[in-house]
């Protein structure tokens, strides 16, 4: 029997409250993707460069993508590697802000 660990997730309505202070929010789509619209204050690291993150606090980290798939897969890595990540559920199909465009 294998035994999965859940990746922690929020919803994004958590996310939009979580906006209100300074977090480290990460989007894990790639540079085209993100720059089509994202988050204002999200930093992009496309999920084949998520090895080479490194956060610039010790608190928690946000994972967002398109629909939520990538980010499920980076928020689970950087939780192996000792990191509290979070996925965000939906991802930006479930978001209904304004969006960035642009880097």
């Amino acid at each position: 029997m294998f035994l999965f660990k859940k990746v922690p997730s929020i919803s994004v309505a958590q996310l939009e409250e979580k906006l209100a202070e300074p977090i480290e929010l990460i989007d894990v789509r790639s540079k085209m993707e993100f720059s089509s619209g994202h988050i204002s204050r999200a930093k992009n690291i496309p999920l084949d460069k998520i090895a080479n993150f490194k956060p610039k606090t010790k608190g928690p980290i946000y994972i967002i993508c398109q629909s939520g798939a990538r980010s499920k897969q980076a928020a689970k890595y950087l939780n192996d590697q000792g990191y509290e990540a979070y996925n965000i559920d939906g991802g930006l199909m479930r978001w209904t802000k304004q969006l960035k465009v642009g880097k």
